[in-house]
């Protein structure tokens, strides 16, 4: 079922259309009667729960999978591209011979120059190429293609931050129509101006980008709950237990990102010089608390170094993001914090008392041959979380799967369902250090809400690798930045904050004097505060933002009526144009109260 069909770009002919769409999955029907239409200028998010059926869609609308009843129907000539969250490079003997090996592939050179842009050396050897280096081969392919219709399962997977940027600019600049399925909030939010939504086998859609999803939703899972509470509520409550945790959860989660914006504050008093990788001496109680602490620490491989007189001291309940290019040495400096590896120089020191867990970007798929109470429960009824008994289907529960799943073969679950199930295994193990490298990989936008409600909760320290930014923001208290030159930064806060001091670093840095200067009188010495404009900026401007974005949610929630465009077009079109032009208006708001906050970090650099 569609909502908002009536919307007046929907007017020209699809690209590829979906009617009536019927498909089994095991003993039980994954869609029934699904209808999509997508035009040439759609730029789509495909969001929905792991398991729902989102690369099934894909493959639907690609013409690689053939519904058991339904019609597609394409547009003559029209090129529609799959972009595969797994690219099969099994077989071939180079990333080239891969990107190449259609009948219809695309010209070599624009698959080189595409590649080139992308940091990828397309001679690298597919058996041994990393899954960033497959991922990237797979992209310099699709896009090479020219396509009408671009189809992008998980694209940032694998992909740095670097890469992530360049794909980002690649699809703004994209003249043709695309649809992606991505748990990168911020890549949805930049790219996306419709979303179209896979819930309990239904499809909906709507007219506005990935920004107003979560609006939408709670007004969709708003009205469900008015209708569900007229049923029989013991059905209501089996029916409706998950819509409801959802807006629950997002509640929850603001609650805790207060109290992160408080832990930050505090963390950042406990920093030396903003930018630099050493720590204060702290206090007693600071030295009680301690868990990890590394001074002058250096690492090289070969004649590259990593990492270069590194030192940090993380104290318990510390969440630490660590970001950089592929290659850079996030995981070699995990693996140095943990005492995995030792250091060319200088000394870790570790609480004698540190129990760890690691959920890495490897994660083993588990025996498909296993249920679900196997891996939980031993077989059993009830699983041992932190030393308390809990029964096997209510812990499923608390990671968002229905109870009836307990006894469920793994080999029926999607990727991102196996990844949900291995966090919960993991979280309910006794621990105080928690380690996770690419944990966001495979999972749907509601399993990260909770890994960050369970972050959050978790009384020890954690450590985590992630290109996420948003997922970063939410959940770190310090972000280290490596470079891939030795240089390491740190900061309080997210990757907001790190981009911040890099940009700065960047504006700041000192020019070359121009040969043969003239002799002038001697300069003023350079103001240490902001002037009245750029304070007031800086002060007003949050509240600013604020108002916008209130006012975006309000607009955002009367849109969220499937009816709104028929009923009333005159006024769905003014209320588009309206929020268009307040999105703009906080775009320039973020960009300058940006640029006056980087100016007052450089001044107190500056001392």
């Amino acid at each position: 079922m569609l909502a908002g069909m009536a919307s007046a770009r929907r007017m020209a002919a699809p690209l590829v259309s979906l009617e009536d769409i019927v498909l089994s999955q095991g003993d039980g029907l994954l869609f029934q009667n699904l209808s999509l239409f997508i035009a040439p200028k759609d730029r789509l998010a495909l969001i929905g729960r792991n398991g729902a059926g989102k690369t099934t869609l894909l493959r639907l609308i690609a013409g690689t999978l053939e519904p058991d009843r339904g019609r597609r129907s394409v547009q003559p000539a029209a090129r529609i591209i799959l972009l595969p969250q797994d690219p099969p490079v099994a077989g071939f003997d180079t990333l080239a011979d891969y990107a190449l090996s259609e009948p219809d592939a695309p010209a070599r050179h624009e698959v080189e120059a595409i590649a080139s842009q992308l940091g990828l050396d397309l001679s690298t050897s597919a058996a041994t190429a990393s899954g960033g280096e497959r991922r990237r081969a797979a992209i310099a392919r699709a896009l090479a293609s020219k396509p009408d219709l671009l189809l992008l399962d998980e694209p940032t997977n694998h992909l740095d931050l670097d890469a992530i940027d360049w794909l980002e600019g690649w699809l703004n600049r994209f003249t043709g129509a695309f649809a992606v399925i991505s748990h990168d909030r911020t890549f949805l939010t930049r790219l996306t101006k419709a979303c179209i939504w896979l819930d309990r086998g239904q499809l909906r859609r709507h007219e506005v980008g990935f920004g107003g999803f979560e609006a939408w939703t709670d007004a969709v899972y708003a009205e469900e709950t008015r209708i569900a509470e007229k049923m029989d509520s013991k059905i209501a409550q089996e029916l409706h237990w998950l819509q409801r945790g959802v807006t629950a959860r997002r509640r929850r989660n603001q609650g805790r990102l207060e109290r992160l914006h408080v832990m930050r504050a505090e963390r950042k008093a406990m920093l030396g010089m903003i930018g630099t990788a050493k720590l204060a001496l702290g206090t007693d109680d600071v030295k009680s608390k301690m868990v990890i602490e590394a001074q002058a620490i250096s690492k090289c491989f070969g004649d590259r170094a990593i990492i270069k007189d590194f030192s940090i001291r993380i104290v318990r309940g510390d969440r630490i993001g660590i970001v950089g290019p592929n290659g850079a040495g996030k995981t070699t400096l995990l693996k140095l914090l943990t005492g995995e590896i030792e250091p060319d120089s200088g000394s870790i020191s570790r609480a004698k008392t540190l129990s760890g867990i690691t959920i890495d970007q490897q994660r083993k798929l588990m025996d498909p041959q296993k249920r679900v109470r196997d891996i939980l429960a031993d077989g059993g009824d009830w699983v041992t979380v932190r030393g308390t008994m809990k029964h096997v289907q209510g812990y499923l529960k608390e990671f968002l799967f229905p109870p009836s799943v307990a006894d469920a073969r793994i080999g029926t679950f999607s990727g991102g369902e196996r990844s949900r199930l291995l966090l919960a295994r993991e979280f309910a193990r006794e621990s105080n250090l928690l380690v996770l490298d690419e944990p966001t990989n495979d999972l749907d936008l509601e399993t990260l809400d909770l890994l960050q409600e369970v972050i959050s909760d978790y009384e020890g320290t954690v450590l985590i690798v992630s290109h996420d930014r948003d997922f970063l923001d939410r959940t770190t208290t310090m972000t280290i930045g490596l470079d891939g030159s030795g240089r390491v930064d740190i900061v309080a806060g997210g990757y907001r904050e790190l981009e911040a001091l890099q940009k700065s670093r960047t504006k700041s840095a000192p020019r070359a004097t121009p040969p043969k200067q003239a002799l002038s009188a001697p300069a003023m010495a350079p103001s240490r505060k902001l002037n009245f404009r750029d304070q007031h900026d800086l002060d007003k401007l949050p509240a600013t933002i604020a108002s916008l974005e209130n006012q975006i949610a309000a607009i955002e929630l009367k849109l969220a009526d499937p009816l709104l465009y028929s009923r009333a077009p005159t006024e769905f079109e003014r209320l588009t144009k309206q929020m268009d032009d307040l999105r703009t208006k906080v775009s320039a708001a973020e960009t300058r109260w940006l640029e006056v906050a980087e100016k007052a970090d450089i001044l107190l650099i500056q001392g």
